[in-house]
């Protein structure tokens, strides 16, 4: 059997552990039971229930929303399966300093950018956050050294200050002072976002969400308290077949705004495969 994720005595654990926080009250917590705690307690009372999947519960009161649904979880590990996001997560996984021993990644859905930080990073161990239950499910057991908690990233997050050496936020929210204040002196946080061309081929067609121009300049402007280091345009194009198109356009949040039938029906139509462009940005940002 292997480890659990949040066994202190094994990684991820040892290093995962030391950085989480009661949601409550911001306390250490510690796990109930070893190796495979049920519960993580605060000193002041509180608790916080660990999923039989091995994920945590650290979200806190009631939510507008829970966060990506189970299906769109599910397109999104099918097109991530696809290879086709591939350069996204090298780029992503090579921004991360060879040093960094506790990577957290904000927003980690199904767990595919911080599995590539890992592979790379033998000695590194990682903590996904995501606001979705069946993303958690999912990530959880994405990678052996890494440990999955649900939590709103726009609340304060449930993390100790300066525990992580890295913060990977890719298509996901940026909270940046928490950002700043979870970031260890020295550390790196790496950004991915759209650009204007991303998926311009598929977006009118199938009425996805459109992308603001000047996403950088904004960008630069939430993140001042950080110092922009290195900034990489990755454009690039791939051939996708219909259901590939499907998962791209029912895995993120048009997945809101799109008739499924509809869609199924459009590309029904369809044969062979789509020439669709990825653009994107990465930005990596030091903390001093």
């Amino acid at each position: 059997m292997s480890a659990h994720p949040l066994d202190p005595s094994e990684v991820p654990g040892s290093r995962v552990l030391p950085a989480l926080a009661c949601p409550v009250c911001g306390a250490a917590l510690a796990p109930d039971a070893l190796p495979r705690p049920s519960l993580l307690r605060c000193p002041n009372g509180h608790s916080a229930d660990v999923a039989r999947q091995g994920y945590v519960s650290l979200l806190r009161g009631r939510h507008a929303t829970s966060g990506d649904t189970a299906a769109m979880v599910q397109a999104r590990e099918e097109l991530l399966g696809s290879g086709h996001y591939r350069p996204i997560q090298d780029a992503v996984a090579a921004a991360v300093p060879a040093d960094a021993r506790l990577v957290v990644d904000l927003g980690c859905g199904t767990g595919a950018y911080l599995v590539a930080v890992l592979d790379a990073h033998p000695e590194a161990a990682g903590l996904g956050l995501d606001l979705s239950a069946p993303a958690a499910r999912r990530a959880a057991r994405a990678h052996p050294r890494a440990a999955i908690a649900t939590a709103d990233l726009w609340q304060p997050l449930p993390l100790a200050d300066g525990c992580a050496d890295a913060l990977l936020t890719v298509f996901a929210p940026r909270n940046a002072p928490e950002m700043l204040r979870v970031l260890r002196s020295g550390g790196t946080a790496v950004v991915v976002t759209p650009r204007e061309r991303h998926l311009h081929e598929i977006r009118p067609v199938f009425g996805m969400l459109g992308i603001d121009a000047g996403k950088a300049e904004r960008l630069d402007e939430q993140l001042a308290g950080f110092a922009l280091t290195e900034r990489r345009e990755l454009d690039y194009a791939v051939a996708m077949t219909p259901a590939e198109l499907r998962a791209e356009v029912l895995m993120g949040p048009s997945a809101h705004h799109v008739d499924a039938g509809a869609l199924v029906a459009v590309l029904a139509e369809r044969e062979g495969t789509t020439d669709v462009t990825v653009a994107v940005t990465v930005s990596v940002f030091s903390r001093a």
